[in-house]
């Protein structure tokens, strides 16, 4: 194998994490060149609609993973938090590189921190996940819809002299925009969406050559850990734009799974925690998942999804 084609979109975060990927990939095969190629999704071409109210289902992956089933790409790297719980029949996730730092983060061009957020701050999101935390911390934040890559939504943040916006941390660092962050949200009050912080490479899963390049760049720890908080997230049904959330992480042998389910107003929320071995991963998160949907998430996610 010489060439190999990838897919991603084209923003500037996805365009760091493909090149991320190439780079690995070239590393390891002195005579390989990776062809990135950018592929617009539905997510890219709406920007004026909250994501909730479109959909969730692949709008940031429908469009890549219909090249790869066609054989246009041999592979595609996604953030794993864009991925749906369900890929398409004949697709893999083939490798997770180790996972950044998974938690949210404040951007404030006013330099607020958490503590300083004054009464009524008006902050920017476009995820249910965050709304629905942060109305638990605090019922009185302003919590407005912000859709739009990484340096748009900073943009708009001082156009519309919010007080702040939070976005994941991980493609915050990515983009070397760490000096702007002004306060990192602590796991306990926002526990983050699924896979955030990782990169998913997928592939087809008949293409042995292609599988074993992959598994070469994949790190352990971080793919067991995904395939928990992913197997957590099917069970509930979802997709990333429902207010769930998952985080797992592997420590002293055992991974360790946490879990929530909060409504929209932050006056109900349902959490948990468990460990496990690495093996029962994804039987340990769908465990997780129904015991949280029979505590009362199940109505919150009915109400949620209308």
């Amino acid at each position: 194998m010489k060439n190999l084609r990838l897919g991603t979109r084209g923003s500037r975060l996805a365009l760091w994490q493909a090149q991320h990927v190439a780079f690995r990939l070239e590393s390891l095969a002195p005579d390989l060149k990776v062809e990135i190629k950018t592929i617009k999704t539905i997510g890219d071409k709406i920007l004026d609609v909250a994501l909730s109210k479109i959909g969730d289902k692949g709008l940031f992956t429908k469009e890549i993973e219909k090249e790869l089933l066609a054989g246009k790409i041999d592979i595609a790297v996604h953030s794993m938090k864009d991925l749906p719980s369900d890929l398409p029949p004949g697709l893999c996730i083939a490798a997770v590189l180790e996972r950044e730092d998974p938690r949210d983060v404040l951007l404030s061009h006013k330099n607020y921190s958490l503590a300083e957020l004054p009464e009524g701050a008006v902050i920017g999101t476009s995820s249910l996940r965050r709304i629905a935390q942060l109305k638990v911390w605090r019922s009185d934040l302003q919590l407005v819809d912000m859709r739009g890559n990484v340096e748009t939504r900073i943009r708009k943040m001082k156009e519309q002299d919010l007080d702040g916006i939070i976005l994941a941390c991980a493609g915050v660092k990515r983009l070397g925009l760490e000096g702007m962050i002004s306060d990192y949200l602590p796991a306990d009050l926002v526990l983050p969406a699924v896979g955030q912080g990782m990169i998913a490479v997928e592939a087809r899963a008949d293409d042995p050559v292609i599988l074993e390049a992959l598994s070469r760049i994949n790190h352990q720890d971080s793919y067991l850990a995904g395939q928990a908080e992913r197997a957590f997230l099917h069970e509930l049904g979802g997709g990333c734009q429902v207010p769930v959330a998952s985080m797992a992480d592997l420590r002293g042998g055992q991974l360790h799974i946490q879990g929530l389910i909060a409504s929209l107003d932050g006056k109900e929320k349902y959490s948990g925690t468990c460990a496990c071995s690495p093996p029962e991963a994804e039987k340990t998160g769908r465990e997780l998942a129904r015991s949280l949907l029979q505590q009362g998430g199940a109505a919150i996610l009915c109400e949620t999804r209308g």
